[in-house]
Formats: structure tokens, sequence, C-alpha cells
């Protein structure tokens, strides 16, 4: 049995996805075009993967995500349309923002439709991408002048389900500082370790304090025992280092045939995060990370401007600007960079892993200023680096950050800056109380083995 996966716009978020599938299912052919000039993808990729992908009698299911004209794929493969079809949105067209209502192209979300239409499973990667997609499905059609399709959404629902994207959270202890180690939040994936030895179970818990234990999840629970208290910090650190040492492996590479596991290292401390606190973490100014793609959807004006307002009050904070860059660069950028001055610690995509990395471990507050956002990787990976993230209460975000995380204006945004700003050591003791293990791939693999199998589809 074979898998054909295809990516029309191979970047970002879609790489992310399709590569952690590609090392994790076996069987796989993979077809894919570079991440540029996405209208053109949107328009055009289908023929060009009608010549591309040879024919085989081994392929049983197609992965696609909603870039990709699906219907018109299988009118001009049509043995590919007997494949179980899957069609996997990271993002939607129908909702999508633009700068002006006129500036909306039709034909990219009426491929979308279309594309569901022809898909045996259709795949959300949250709640709101999927209730956003379906229930504009109506008033989107009303842009046809005349002759309009009706009640599509009551022939799409039925074949549609939320599947969280999964992350792969990688091994960061090496990069954070001392007091983020007293967090709830650091989930790190410890792999290929035999049944029997070192941890045993996955670890994550948006309720654990800096005195827990071993928590327990969902999936599996493991007693903690009076002793385990007792072990300070390097021992602790010592230990896990040793296991995974010991087995010689990477947190980005494990086999199937192994265990993953997930540590919190919050279990492993017993006393107050205060003593973990020294003079210079408690008066170095504030650190403030943006890891968002350059583009006008992620509003980096509102977030410039909330920064120069910062400054303007005589607050002293550092920042880093990350994320991907593309064709164009909105000016603001440009602006910022030149206002801000000193205060900018980095500036522009990281392109080792590690750096970014890094960049996230160091810094204490991540913010979103989004007026799109379906998912947001970038969030929970700097979440998983402990930083405090500032989210708008709409989108995606109240499906999964805490009510306390996010802000209603930018004047509140603001004043939770400012404040921050003033006592930065009183974010850094905050215990973050995010549930990122619902979105680890540690979780999610059978999910989305089981939405590749050949079998004829069944509710995750």
């Amino acid at each position: 049995m074979s898998v054909l996966m295809i990516e029309a716009f191979y970047g970002g978020s879609h790489k992310q996805l399709l590569d952690l599938l590609q090392e994790e299912i076996e069987e796989c052919s993979v077809f894919t075009l570079a991440a540029k000039k996405w209208h053109w993808r949107s328009r055009t990729a289908a023929l060009y993967f009608m010549q591309t992908i040879p024919p085989s009698e081994n392929y049983r299911v197609l992965f696609t995500s909603s870039v990709l004209n699906l219907a018109e794929l299988v009118a001009l493969r049509p043995d590919l349309a007997k494949l179980k079809k899957v069609l996997y949105f990271h993002e939607n067209q129908l909702v999508y923002p633009v700068r002006k209502s006129q500036e909306r192209d039709f034909q990219y979300g009426y491929n979308q439709v279309i594309s569901c239409l022809v898909a045996d499973v259709v795949v959300f990667n949250s709640a709101f991408n999927m209730e956003s997609f379906l229930t504009t499905i109506g008033s989107f059609m009303k842009l046809i002048p005349d002759h309009r399709p009706k009640e599509l959404e009551k022939l799409i629902r039925p074949k549609c389900q939320v599947l969280y994207f999964p992350i792969r959270f990688p091994d960061v202890t090496r990069f954070l500082p001392e007091h983020k180690l007293c967090q709830n939040l650091q989930m790190t994936e410890i792999q290929d370790i035999e049944e029997g030895k070192g941890l045993k179970t996955l670890i994550a818990s948006r309720k654990c304090k800096p005195d827990d234990g071993l928590m327990r999840n969902s999936s599996s629970a493991l007693e903690s025992h009076p002793t385990e208290k007792q072990e300070g910090l390097s021992e602790s650190l010592m230990k896990l280092n040793h296991i995974k040492k010991s087995e010689g492996t990477s947190a980005y590479h494990a086999r199937e045939d192994k265990e993953h596991m997930a540590f919190n290292s919050c279990s492993m401390l017993s006393w107050p995060m205060e003593e973990k606190y020294n003079v210079a973490s408690k008066h170095k100014p504030l650190h403030i990370v943006w890891p968002h793609r350059w583009e006008h959807d992620k509003d980096p004006e509102l977030f410039f401007k909330t920064l120069l307002m910062l400054k303007e009050n005589g607050l002293t904070f550092d920042v880093s600007v990350l994320g991907e860059t593309f064709t164009e660069v909105p000016d603001v950028f440009a602006e910022a960079r030149r206002e801000l001055g000193s205060s900018v610690l980095h500036w522009g995509y990281q392109s080792s892993r590690d750096d970014y990395l890094k960049v996230l471990c160091m810094a204490d507050i991540v913010i979103s200023t989004a007026k799109h956002e379906f998912f947001g990787v970038a969030m929970l990976e700097a979440v998983h680096c402990g930083c405090h993230p500032l989210c708008p209460k709409a989108l995606v975000y109240p499906e999964i950050f805490p009510e306390n995380y996010l802000y209603t204006t930018s004047l509140q945004l603001f004043k939770k800056l400012q404040n921050f700003c003033k006592r930065p050591d009183l974010v850094r003791r905050k215990a973050i109380e995010v549930n990122l293990a619902r979105f680890s791939w540690v979780v999610l693999c059978g999910k989305f083995k089981s939405l590749l199998a050949a079998e004829a589809r069944e509710d995750l």
C-alpha cells in the first residue's frame, strides 16, 4: 500500500507537516512544488502534477492540502479518482483576510469548495478553521450572479473532521535559562526509550505546579513517589541527559518501533520558583518575540505601533522579530527597525533551527497580532520554549489558549505589555498553563496513521 502525498505549496507549516508524515508513514510517494507565488500554485498545480506523478497500481490513499484544486487533478488523472482522497486544510480562502473586499478572488475559495466535494475525507487543523469555512459557503456562493448551487454545506459537512496540526516538540532544555526550568511548560520529546527504562509515560498537564510530582494526562499515568520530589535540579537533568545519551537519539528522528515519550520539567522541581531567580533575571529587560510571516495578515502594524508606544512612555524592552519573508515585505518592517534601534536583539528569519529555538528560549513574551490564524504553529513552539503568550481574543486563539492569555483591544495589549515591562520578573515567575500535549505528534500520530490507512473512513 502506498500513500501519495502532494503539496502544491511546500513551505512553512505545509512543509513541516509533509516532512513529518513522510518520515513517520511507510511507503509514501511525495510530490511537491516550491512555496512561491501561491496564487499561481492554486491555479495551475493540478496540471503540473498530472504530468509529474507517474501512474502506479500501488497508490491507495491520496493526501493533499487545500492549495491544490483536487477536482481538477482527479478529472485530469482518472486513475487517481479511485483512491481514498484526504484533503487537509491549513487555511481556508473563504474568510482569509484581504485589504479590500474587491481584492478577494472568488476562484481560490471556489477551488476549495469543489475540492471538498470530490474528497472522501476533509480534515481541518482547528474547529475554528472548519466552522468558519462551512458556515461561510452559503454566503460565499451568493457572489455568483445567478444559477447558484444550493446546500453545499450539507454535502460537505459529513466528510469533515478536526485533527490538530501535529508538532514534534524538540528537546530545548539545553537552551533554556535557569528560571524557565521551574515552569510548567517544558515538554521535551524523549524518543527511543526502551520499555521499562527511564521515563515511561507522556507527561503533560496544564495544571502542573512547581512542586508537583509527575503528572497525569489522558493517555497514561505514572505514580510519583515521595523520594522523587526531593531530587535537585542538577541531579534530575543529569538523569534526563543520561537517558538520552545512552540511547544515542535525536529529538527529531524516531522510528515507529520505539516508544515516544514526553517530559515536563516542572515535575522535577520541589522548591519554590523564587529560589531560582538571580539578580540578573529580575532586572534584565523584558524580551518580546514576534515569530510570524512578514505579511499584512499578521498585522505587523499593530505590533510595531504598540512597541513604539512603550518606548514613548519611557519603558525598556528587547525585541526579536523572526519569521519568513516572501517577495513583498510591508514597508512597516524597515521603518520599525530604524525606530526601535538598540531595542532590537534579532531581526529576520533564523536559517538554523537551533538558532530559532535559542531565541524563543531566551524570550519572555510571544505576541500575535494576527488578523488571520487558523492554527498558529509558531505560537505553540514559543510556548514550548517558555514564552508567555499574548493573543487576540478571536480567530483560533480561544480554542487553544486560556482566557488569561487573550486580549480584546490594542489598548489592552499595550497595558499588559506595559505592566510586564515595569516588572519583567513577574512574567518570568508565571507558570504557563497551556496544554501542549494535545498538539503533540506523540499524541496525534495514531490518528494520522488511521487517517492515511486505506480502510474506509472512520471518525477519529
